[in-house]
């Protein structure tokens, strides 16, 4: 009697648990679709549960960004997709932890003619609905004017110069890990489909573990999962923990196929070559794809860090990208030239030395394969561990 009162009790929990969970999931993108017709653009989300969005439009180039909490997209539907009519292509994903996002790349300036979510019918779902229209420039921004939230202009909080202290005898040197790209902004779409967030992802973590286990060192990511982080957000995480290194990781892609190897690249006014400049110039636009609305800016933060960007700062960045260099030559391919140096926003911390490192390139074959096996990665990572104890030992000895 006892025991069936105890398992019923049990069983009501396990029951209450479950629909806690069923209740706080989240709601699930399962297709999305198309439609043209004479003067408009349809474009259609299919949806677990209705939600709640919010509309963005941002000119320059012409988008549309769609807020909503966070989704589970379940669509095979894959990032940079093409699109039809009005729209040039879409991405979608997290956009941070508790918000997902879609933005439309367009073809050309456009009014949001309707949005509204339809209710389930027949074998339909719920569906996010947006049509839309082509329009002109004057039009497309007194329209995004009225869309942009209220909010007040915030003050730029210029970065303050750290002042070189004695190392504490036990303090770990501090090191972040910053995967490229994340959520609603896949980066280079490689010959596979594989996504250049995902790689780089996986090998921030295999990483990470390998540094930890020498001695001495604190390991802090910008991000640990397919979520999107500014690219002054991760600028900002390596100055507040205090960081010794930052390492950004990519794995980008380039015109000629045959091209392969890594590369290591340093902050610099001036680039060292076409390539690098246009790289950077890619790279930069991260903020860009994923739909930022850089409206609420009061000044051009890049500016003001390469500014005050210290000579000692760029002089330890060029140090561990010597150090580098050499260790990635023992185990994999190398550009030829493989240091440059150009204008990366994500490397314009004042105070933390920086690098970029390009793994590879997604759009040669042998170079995505080597980067989707854990035994390919390992190397690449063993010539960074080398490299990085290396580092630490000269600025040890150069402390003293």
């Amino acid at each position: 009697m006892v025991f069936a009162r105890v398992f019923r009790i049990l069983a009501v929990l396990a029951l209450t648990i479950l629909f806690d969970r069923a209740a706080i999931a989240d709601a699930a993108v399962t297709d999305v679709r198309f439609g043209k017709h004479v003067d408009m653009t349809r474009f259609v989300l299919d949806l677990s549960e209705s939600v709640k969005w919010r509309i963005l439009m941002l000119p320059d180039p012409y988008r549309i960004v769609v807020d909503f909490p966070r989704l589970d997209w379940r669509s095979q539907t894959r990032q940079g997709a093409k699109g039809k009519g009005v729209i040039k292509r879409f991405r979608f994903g997290n956009f941070s932890s508790d918000r997902s996002r879609l933005v439309l790349d367009l073809v050309g300036p456009v009014d949001v003619h309707r949005n509204f979510i339809l209710p389930p019918q027949g074998r339909h779902p719920y569906r996010f609905v947006i049509d839309l229209k082509a329009s002109n420039r004057g039009a497309f921004l007194d329209r995004a004017r009225s869309l942009r939230p209220n909010r007040k202009q915030a003050a730029v909080a210029v970065p303050g110069q750290r002042l070189p202290v004695p190392r504490e005898r036990n303090r770990p040197w501090t090191i972040v890990i910053d995967p490229g790209h994340g959520g609603v902004d896949p980066g280079t779409i490689g010959r596979s489909g594989v996504y250049e967030k995902e790689i780089v992802l996986a090998f921030g973590k295999e990483l990470r573990n390998a540094l930890l286990k020498e001695p001495g060192y604190r390991v802090v990511m910008t991000r640990e999962s397919d979520i999107f982080v500014r690219l002054h957000r991760r600028v900002e995480v390596a100055r507040r923990v205090d960081a010794d290194l930052f390492l950004s990781i990519h794995a980008d892609a380039i015109r000629e196929r045959g091209i392969r190897g890594a590369t290591v690249y340093t902050l610099s006014e001036k680039s060292s070559d076409s390539e690098a400049e246009q790289l950077a110039n890619k790279e930069n636009k991260s903020d860009i794809i994923a739909g930022v609305d850089l409206g609420d800016q009061t000044g051009d933060i890049a500016e003001i860090l390469i500014d005050l960007a210290q000579r000692d700062t760029l002089t330890w960045s060029r140090q561990f990208a010597a150090a580098l260099i050499p260790e990635l030559s023992r185990r994999v391919r190398l550009r030829s030239k493989p240091h440059r140096f150009a204008g990366f926003r994500v490397l314009k911390a004042p105070d933390v030395p920086s690098v970029l490192i390009e793994l590879g390139y997604l759009s040669n074959r042998d170079d995505e394969k080597m980067l989707l096996t854990a035994s390919g990665r390992a190397q690449v990572i063993k010539a960074i561990r080398s490299a990085t104890n290396k580092y630490f030992k000269k600025r040890r000895f150069s402390a003293k």
